[in-house]
Order: C-alpha cells, then structure tokens, then sequence
C-alpha cells in the first residue's frame, strides 16, 4: 500500500488508498444526535458526517465500547481520523485517539512571507521586472489584443456539446480538463468537486481531471509519454472521449528550474508549446487553452519550485501567447490566460486582496494545503461563471 503526504480540508493527510485518508486534529465537539463530528487542525475546524459504520478506536486501535459516546472523546483531546469523499461529503469513517503511527504532523512555519515583488496584474507599462513589462498581455494589459480576442470569440463559438464522434449533439458533452502535475491536480480536483456541485454548471460540462502527480511540463513533452495514456484513461472512466475535449486549464511548471528567467524560461516555454501541440494532436476539437502559473512560492523549503521561480512562470504564459499572436504558434487552440494566481505572500493583491499564508502551503511549502487549494478552486469557478467567453460554454441554458 502507498503511502504519502497529502492535505485536505485544512487537515494534514496520509493517503492509504484511492479512497481513504487520514488526517490527525483536535477533537472539537461531538453530536451523536446530528451524526457530526467537528476536528480542529491547522487554525480550521471541520464538520464531518459520521458513517452509520463509524469505527471509534482507542490509542492502540481496538474499539472503544461506547462509541461516539465514549467518555474518552473530551474536548481538545488528540484524534486521527480516516475520512472518504461520498457526494461531495466528507464522510468520517473511524476516529482513533491519539496519533496513529505514520501520520503525519501539523505543517510547520517558517519560509518569507512576501518577496516584494508585483504581481503581473498590477504591473504597469512603465514597471519592469528583468526587462519585462506589465500586464497578462504586456503593456500594463490585463486583457488580449482587439485581433486575438475577435479569434477567441470566434472559436467559442464552436464549444458546444458533441458525441463520441465529435459531431455537435444537443445532448452531447463539452470537456473540460486540465494538464500539468501535482499542483494542478490537487487544485483541480478541488475545483471539479465544488464545480460539479454548483447548480450553475451547465449539466453538458464534464470536467476531468487529467494533471497528475510528478507530471510537469516536461514529462508531457514525449507524444507517446505516460502522463498522456494516463489522461485517456481518465477520460475513458469518465465517459468522455478524445474529441469532446474541447478547453483545457494547463498550468505551466517544471521540476527544479535553474538559472535566470531567459534560461529557465526559455525550456518551460519550449516545453510547454509541445505540450500544446501534443493536446491538439490527442484533442482534434480542442479549441481553448487557459494557461496558468504557480501561486506563491516564498515558502518553499526546497529546490522544486521555489521564488522566483513560481513567479517568474507568469511572464513564460503571456510569452507563449505573444509567440500564437506573433503567429509563431498554430491558432488552435488559442492561447489566453485563465485566471492569475500569483499573491506575494501576505501582501493583499490590490484586485481582489488574495493572500496566501503560510497555512495555504503543505509541509514542504510548495504544494498547496487544502486551504490553497480551495483559494484556486474558487478563482477557477469565479473565471470560469465570469468571463465574457468561457461563461457562455461552461453555465447551463
């Protein structure tokens, strides 16, 4: 069985299975007429639907006799708990006091809590940052030029439901996946999950989750690489074929970058317009790509993806869509940002005041906890039921 770290619902998790995870906390209250238990960890608490078949442990895992009931469930006292996703639901299938082996500890502080650098956003024309300009799009603009925004408009057009063939259907699915590695799948899932549950989601959307653990942009380079078979598998459990793929969500990172932005930039933006050529050739009516860069980077402890390097990632997105602009890279699909995840820090974005503390970060201060991952759940969900385009696709008639 494989086991690793992995945070959710503000909880610091260990995957056992597909399906199970644990996570230790503080017992906050327990309503055994409600079937809730409420656990604290990492400044959150989290209200968790008991199962009927709850199994409550005491320290050395055997059953406790009254249950929920138990006198040993006191307020403040240490708990791990298993829980599973049903419906949506964090669903509490055993509690057991104390800290079960191999759990793992509460992430830890430390990192810089800002870097001091300006978001891409608020960039102006006259700003620079190692001779780069401002703006998603350059010269302080945070939206396409009048050309590519007619083309984009163009090309939404053509999302529309389609069957297995690709043919327009009324009945037919538009898919939505994304393409990237382990941030982006954490980030992702997360967005699908409340997605799927907004009742404004066209009911024509299904969103899969193709981006996968280890998988950056390098790895997707190879046409024939795993992290593709990967995602057609995905696809094929969630009933969706290769032509119904229609937008896809890529957020751009590699492992480890070294050197300045004109060398490790140079590779991610080569990388990348594989990856994009690879897509269409897998995703003949792929028409929209959203591209992304990391969020904050400052607290990383290691060489993965740290500042600036999860900065910096920002000026590799707007370079690819001045190289489609250009008319350096095919039309389809078309190249335009989703939404911009860069925070520095605790220093509030001046648009929307996003900030990403150190708790949004797991253990090792490069993957997001679960409170990071709802931050760019919730800006996916917000562009997506917002933008002038991708709205008309993406809610329901």
């Amino acid at each position: 069985m494989r086991r690793f770290a992995y945070s959710l619902l503000g909880l610091a998790f260990l995957i056992a299975d597909s399906q199970a995870l644990e996570a230790v906390g503080t017992l906050k209250s327990v309503d055994t007429g409600k079937g809730v238990v409420v656990v604290a960890a990492n400044g959150r608490d989290r209200t968790l639907k008991v199962d009927p078949k709850l199994k409550v442990l005491d320290a050395k895992g055997e059953a406790l006799a009254d249950g929920l009931k138990a006198k040993e469930l006191k307020e403040g006292t240490e708990v791990t708990v298993t829980v599973e996703f049903e419906n949506n639901e964090a669903v509490l299938k055993s509690l057991q006091l104390g800290r079960k082996r191999g759990a793992p500890a509460a992430q830890p502080s430390g990192g810089k809590a800002s870097v001091g650098f300006k978001p891409l956003t608020e960039m102006a024309a006259t700003d620079r940052y190692k001779g780069e300009d401002g703006g998603l799009y350059g010269g302080g603009s945070n939206e396409p030029p009048a050309e590519h925004a007619a083309t984009a408009k163009t090309l939404t057009t053509q999302i529309v439901p389609r069957d297995a063939e690709g043919r327009p259907a009324k009945d037919g699915r538009i898919a939505l996946v994304s393409i990237s590695m382990s941030n982006a799948t954490q980030e992702f899932s997360t967005f699908k999950r409340i997605a799927d549950a907004d009742k404004d989601k066209s009911a024509r959307v299904t969103i899969v989750d193709c981006a996968q653990g280890g998988q950056a942009m390098a790895e997707w380079v190879p046409a024939d690489a795993r992290p593709w078979t990967e995602a057609e598998r995905r696809l094929k459990a969630a009933g969706v074929s290769n032509r119904q793929v229609q937008v896809a969500w890529i957020k751009l990172a590699n492992k480890g970058p070294r050197g300045d932005l004109s060398e490790h930039g140079a590779k991610l933006r080569k990388d990348t317009r594989a990856v994009v050529a690879n897509a269409k050739a897998r995703f003949p009516n792929l028409r929209i790509a959203y591209l992304g860069s990391r969020i904050y980077g400052g607290y990383s402890s290691g060489p993965l993806n740290p500042e600036p390097y999860a900065y910096e990632g920002g000026f590799v997105v707007r370079g690819l869509i001045r190289d489609q602009i250009k008319g350096d890279i095919a039309r389809e699909p078309l190249l335009l940002w989703g939404p911009y995840l860069w925070a520095d820090g605790t220093t509030p974005r001046k648009s929307d005041g996003l900030v990403y503390e150190r708790a949004d970060l797991a253990a090792d201060g490069t993957h997001p906890s679960d409170s990071g991952r709802r931050k760019v759940a919730d800006q996916l969900l917000a562009f997506f039921k917002t933008d002038a385009l991708a709205k008309t696709w993406f809610l329901g008639k």
